[in-house]
């Protein structure tokens, strides 16, 4: 197997706050990765530092054969920053906790916008494949449809396929269940799952035991900004545990 993402040594503080310590992480193709931790724990943050939504302060990124090494990246010039910036995100897919759909556009228009506009494919074939996409989650009889119409796992399932239509090498998910009615669950796991078996790599924070102990393939336990446990979800939920992951896992 070949590592698609590796990152070492993340670490971010807010103001006198750390909330990031030292975190490493490496991404095999077809790992799914399932980041668990109480709330507040960093998981979330450090997810965002992947991808350069939230800039950590030390730490180097490895993707796609580019190294960004955060001692040197800070300084560089803007529109370096922001090229390299854009390049990295333009191969990693994001799914967020909000859905973050264009309201004032289709879901069909939300799934191709990145492919054509940033992409700069012919748009013919971004709309062909993002039928197919839609199609995949069970919403192409929906793809006329604006996002206030739709119901959040419906909108949810939509952000997944807009973030296939770029083709990712991996697809970050930050709590992609979070803000859905119990009874939506499901139908966005059921996709999660999906992709899973069909060789995905994908790094997951999440609250969902099931889908950590029983999709995933390893498990990061997140603790007060630092890695507490990792390994495979037999050993992260086996009796053999800390402290702290045994009372995280007893209420989670």
């Amino acid at each position: 197997m070949s590592t698609v993402l590796s990152a070492r040594g993340i670490t971010k503080s807010y103001g006198s706050k750390t909330v990031l310590k030292d975190l490493s992480i490496s991404a095999e193709r077809g790992d799914v990765i399932a980041i668990i931790g109480a709330s507040g724990s960093g998981k979330s943050t450090f997810l965002r530092c992947l991808n350069l939504l939230e800039m950590p302060d030390a730490g180097e990124i490895e993707f796609g054969g580019d190294h960004i090494d955060m001692r040197t990246f800070n300084g560089l010039a803007t529109s370096e920053k922001n090229r390299r910036i854009q390049a990295l995100r333009s191969r990693i897919g994001m799914v967020f906790q909000g859905f973050n759909l264009w309201s004032s556009k289709t879901l069909l228009e939300n799934v191709t916008e990145a492919p054509i506009h940033v992409h700069h494919r012919p748009p013919q074939e971004c709309i062909a494949q993002a039928k197919e996409l839609l199609a995949s989650v069970g919403l192409y009889e929906f793809r006329d449809y604006y996002p206030k119409h739709l119901s959040g796992g419906q909108q949810q399932r939509g952000a997944i396929a807009r973030a296939l239509a770029i083709n990712p090498s991996v697809i970050l998910f930050d709590e992609p269940t979070s803000a859905l009615d119990p009874e939506l669950v499901g139908e966005v796991l059921q996709v999660m799952q999906k992709l899973a078996e069909a060789g995905s790599t994908m790094l997951v924070v999440t609250h969902e035991m099931s889908f950590a102990r029983n999709v995933s393939n390893k498990v990061i336990f997140c603790e007060n900004g630092s890695i507490g446990a990792q390994g495979s979800p037999a050993e992260i939920f086996s009796s053999d545990r800390s402290a702290a992951l045994r009372k995280f896992l007893s209420i989670a």
